[in-house]
C-alpha cells in the first residue's frame, strides 16, 4: 500500500457521512480526483465520459444514483459535510467535518495528480 493509499484511507475514515435526500444527485457533477482514487473506479469509455460531461454529470451516476458509492473520491465525500460544499437541499451530518481534516483533503488534492472522473 502506497503512502497516498494510506492517506486516502485515513481521510475517508474522518469524513462524516449522512443520508442524502432520496433521488437527489445535485452534487454528482464532473469532478477531478487523484490517480490512485481513479484507479479504483470502473473504466468508462470516452463516449460515456463525453455524454456525462455534456450533461454536467459524473460518468458513474446511474439511474439509481452513484454506482461507485463505496469507492467515491474524497471530493465527493466532502459534499454536504462542509459549508464550502453545502448540500443544496440542506442535508448534512450531525457534526460537520473538522476544518483541519477538510484542509488535509484539499492539501492532498493539491499535491496529487488530478484527473477528470
Amino acid at each position: 500500500m502506497t503512502k497516498n493509499d494510506r492517506t486516502i484511507r485515513s481521510l475517508r475514515a474522518r469524513i462524516p457521512s449522512f443520508e442524502c435526500k432520496p433521488g437527489c444527485h445535485d452534487c454528482c457533477g464532473p469532478v477531478t480526483t487523484s490517480s490512485e482514487e481513479m484507479a479504483r473506479l470502473p473504466v468508462k469509455s470516452e463516449a460515456q465520459h463525453a455524454a456525462a460531461l455534456a450533461d454536467l454529470n459524473c460518468p458513474h451516476l446511474g439511474e439509481n444514483g452513484c454506482e461507485v458509492y463505496d469507492e467515491r473520491p474524497l471530493i465527493c465525500r466532502l459534499f454536504g459535510t462542509t459549508p464550502r460544499l453545502a448540500c443544496p437541499n440542506g442535508c448534512r451530518p450531525e457534526r460537520m467535518i473538522d476544518p483541519g481534516i477538510e484542509q488535509r483533503v484539499y492539501f492532498f488534492n493539491a499535491k496529487t495528480r488530478q484527473v477528470l472522473v
